[in-house]
């Protein structure tokens, strides 16, 4: 594979993430489990069948998070799970017996999770869980307090750049920086689902040159799969994508989500990625042995020719398959005397040639050629 020399490396849950390892997946669940944990499991389970490392769901402690106003603003519709927008949030938020059973259940499936902290209760709720990771929202970008507070638990941390400009990224980058190394940042575009024009992954490129000692990813809300194996192409290390059981299923984030089959996929391709960049040398393999011999080209006789006769141009054909002198031995062969006869088509080799020890002297027979 082309990995550029680096110590960009983050370690999550015992997995080394660098550029010279396959793109992290993170199944990014939210709350599409719908405050259901059978449907949570459910939803680890397929994540992990289709090939993601992680999963991940979203923690608030609404009733400190939002203003009262915001709290208690009626909340009736689709996709409503209760008739404020606070208490909608509260169906679909778990609890601490919850995440201990998620904990349990992700070991034993045999894939990582942790979570988005959204507030500071909320990140103290997920370090007492002692999370291998935590997540960092686009909207907490420039929420210092939250990022220092995060940062003192030593345990990597992930964070997302949407809505935001680059200055924004730097004084986040710089601020936990101080506290933490490990931190990985996503590009990111927070639009649901995001316009294919604002995904601007070419911010990959940048934030590898600014942060070369960061590893860098993608948190896209697009609703396909081909921008990851692009991201990767990039330097992405690190690919969340939202996923779900339905898209149609109820609630606001299902219908840019990925099914688990479209994870499948996603995952599939990555993988075949990592492999088929390979390590940037030009190699021969010798599966391209038997094509290479059948279309390659040889020197042939293009008519019969008599002893001692000087090969000219005309004299000279290539064909295949390519089982004589190839075609960059021309210029060494035309010029040069038969030493016995040769018939059209026949391979034309140096035994068959008058020696060429005198340069002077092939070189005048060339040019009376021409």
């Amino acid at each position: 594979m082309t990995h550029a020399d680096s110590d960009r490396t983050l370690t999550i849950d015992g997995r080394e993430i660098s550029d010279s390892a396959p793109s992290y997946v993170v199944a990014e669940i939210g709350h599409n489990h719908q405050g259901d944990l059978d449907q949570a499991m459910h939803l680890f389970d397929e994540a992990r069948r289709a090939g993601a490392h992680a999963v991940k769901i979203q923690k608030r402690d609404n009733r400190t998070l939002y203003t009262r106003e915001a709290f208690d603003k009626p909340y009736e519709n689709e996709n409503s799970f209760g008739p404020t927008y606070g208490l909608h949030r509260e169906a679909l938020e778990f609890g601490r017996a919850e995440y201990e059973e998620l904990i349990a259940y992700s070991r034993r499936v045999g894939v990582t999770f942790f979570a988005t902290a959204f507030d500071l209760r909320s990140a103290d709720f997920l370090a007492e869980l002692d999370m291998p990771a935590y997540k960092i929202a686009s909207a907490d970008l420039r929420n210092l307090p939250l990022l220092r507070h995060v940062a003192s638990f030593g345990k990597p941390m992930v964070i997302s750049t949407g809505a935001s400009t680059l200055e924004d990224v730097k004084r986040a980058h710089q601020a936990v920086g101080e506290i933490n190394p490990q931190v990985a940042l996503l590009q990111c575009t927070a639009g649901y689902p995001a316009a294919w024009e604002e995904l601007d992954l070419g911010v990959i490129a940048t934030f590898r040159e600014l942060f070369p000692d960061t590893v860098i990813g993608l948190s896209s809300h697009d609703n396909g799969i081909a921008m990851a194996v692009a991201a990767h192409t990039l330097g992405a290390r690190i690919i969340e994508k939202h996923f779900t059981l339905d898209r149609v299923m109820k609630g606001t984030d299902h219908r840019f989500s990925l099914e688990p089959q479209g994870l499948r996929k996603m995952c599939r391709d990555l993988s075949r990625l990592y492999v088929a960049l390979g390590d940037g040398t030009k190699k021969a393999y010798e599966s391209e042995a038997a094509p290479a011999l059948k279309m390659a080209k040889k020197l042939v006789a293009a008519r019969d020719l008599p002893t001692g006769h000087v090969l000219g141009a005309e004299d000279v054909g290539m064909k295949s398959p390519g089982d004589g002198l190839p075609p960059y031995e021309y210029d060494r062969v035309i010029g040069r005397r038969l030493l016995h006869p040769v018939t059209e088509d026949q391979s034309l080799t140096f035994e068959m040639l008058e020696d060429d020890s005198q340069p002077a002297l092939a070189a005048v027979r060339r040019a009376d050629v021409a």
